[in-house]
Order: structure tokens, then sequence, then C-alpha cells
């Protein structure tokens, strides 16, 4: 007796079973979480999957997409599965050694692209080395040194410069480190430590780049004093703006700016002095 021929599953099917799991599992963007998962298991752009989505998958192929929608299920990020994440113009490697870069920091760096030529910029905390990183690939001049007090985070940075063949000097040490520089440009922790946090940033993403004690400042407020630079940008939270400039302002810095993200927030604080 013949054998039936097993069925073969297609791009369509597998999204759209893919959606429906991660819409009940309660991800914000499940549709577009599924197809970014499957573009990536099958080595291609979301583009690919809509020009044919009859093509069916191997076995190999459907095996690696339940897996991945199933992490995805238990709300782990998109960029640790896929292990990538764009800022600005760059395709950084991220995994849970480090923070995902968000689009938000990129107001940091676009703050910083107005610094004088060949100024000496460091970047504190600097995690996947984002900030740097970008800022060394838009304005190739600037001598751009990242400190991290995480191994494991420069570990993924010095990694990630290598790839893009991009010249950072990367540092272990707290804060500035010591570092004689002009400007100081940092996404530090600043979530209060009892915050209410998505799951994904709750159960992935590293608390130390986090959480800034009870109020969200603690690690700000270190660095605004250890600061010995004219010329400083840092990332912050919602309603944190007024306390961080007060300590600017305490610590000599005359003039201060403060940059809303997309969404009206104030976000970025770049002081002067």
């Amino acid at each position: 007796m013949p054998r039936t021929p097993l069925a073969v599953t297609t791009v369509h099917d597998a999204l759209d079973s893919a959606v429906i799991a991660l819409t009940a599992a309660g991800c914000d963007t499940p549709r577009l979480d599924a197809e970014v998962l499957l573009a990536h298991v099958l080595g291609g752009d979301r583009g690919a999957l809509f020009a044919d989505p009859g093509r069916g998958l191997t076995p190999a192929e459907a095996r690696a997409f339940a897996d991945a929608a199933r992490r995805r299920r238990e709300r782990e990020p998109v960029a640790y599965i896929t292990g990538h994440r764009g800022f600005r113009w760059l395709d950084l490697a991220v995994d849970r050694r480090v923070l995902i870069p968000r689009p938000e920091t990129e107001h940091v760096v676009e703050a910083a692209l107005g610094l004088p030529h060949g100024a000496r910029v460091v970047d504190v905390g600097t995690g996947s080395g984002a900030i740097a990183l970008a800022l060394k690939d838009e304005r190739p001049d600037l001598q751009v040194f990242a400190t991290d007090s995480s191994a494991d985070a420069l570990d993924v940075a010095r990694a990630n410069a290598a790839r893009l063949g991009l010249e950072v000097a990367f540092v272990f040490g707290n804060l500035t480190a010591g570092l004689e520089v002009d400007a100081v440009v940092s996404n530090p922790p600043y979530v209060e430590q009892h915050a209410a946090l998505m799951p994904e940033i709750a159960r992935y993403e590293p608390p130390p780049a986090l959480f800034g004690d009870l109020d969200g400042l603690a690690v700000i407020r270190r660095l605004i004093k250890d600061v010995r630079a004219p010329w400083l940008a840092l990332e912050h939270g919602s309603g944190q703006a007024d306390a961080i400039e007060a300590l600017a302002r305490a610590e000599g810095f005359q003039a201060v700016e403060r940059i809303r993200d997309l969404a009206g927030i104030e976000r970025v604080l770049v002081a002067r002095r």
C-alpha cells in the first residue's frame, strides 16, 4: 500500500500558526515577530516571505522556526533569538550579556554628532557598543573610547567592533574609568528598582544594565559627579529630567538641553560647562 506523503508546511501556514500562538502569549507585535523570526530561519528578509508565501519549509526549517516561536511565546526578545539588532546604520550582534539597543538611544548619538573635529569621547556603560560604534561609524574623526564594568559586555562590544571594522578603545572599569576626554555619552541604568517591566525586559535583559536603585538615579548621580569633561549627553527615564538637570547644574554645568523622543517624552539630557 503506497504511503501518503507528509504534508509540507508552507510559509503562509507557518506564519498564521505562529501569529495565533504569539497573540495568545501576549506579544505586542505577533505578526511582525513571526515574520522576522521566519525570515531569520530561512536566511533571507521579510520581503521573500511575501514574494513566495506558498514556499514549503524543509523539516529542519520547520523545527527551527517552531523553536524560535516557542522562545518568543515565552517572551524572549526577538533580538536575543535572532542574535542581531539594528542601531542607526549598524547591525549589532546581541545576546543576554547586553541590553538590547533601542531607538531612543539614537538621540544620544545624534546629540554627539555635533562635537568638534577630533574630539575625544567616552561611552560609559557601552554594553553592545551601540553608541560608541555608531559615533565612530558616522564621525570617523572622533577618538572614541568605551567603558563597562561587565567583562562579558565588553566581549560583545569588542566582537561587534571587530566585525564592523570600527576602531574604538574599550576599557574595563566603572564610569569614565579616569579617561581624559572632551565629552561623555551614556545610556546608564535608570529604571527604578521596583518598576513594573514587560516580561521581555524583566526575565531576559541584564539587571545591572537596567536598574538604578530605588529612584533610578543612583548610577546617574555617580556618573555626573565623575565627569570632568565639559560636555555630557545621557539617556534617562520618563520624569527624571528635572532631577538630572539639578544634579548637572550642581556640578557646574551651566547650559542644559532636554531632548524628547518620538513619543514626546524627555529622554536625553545634554549639559555643557
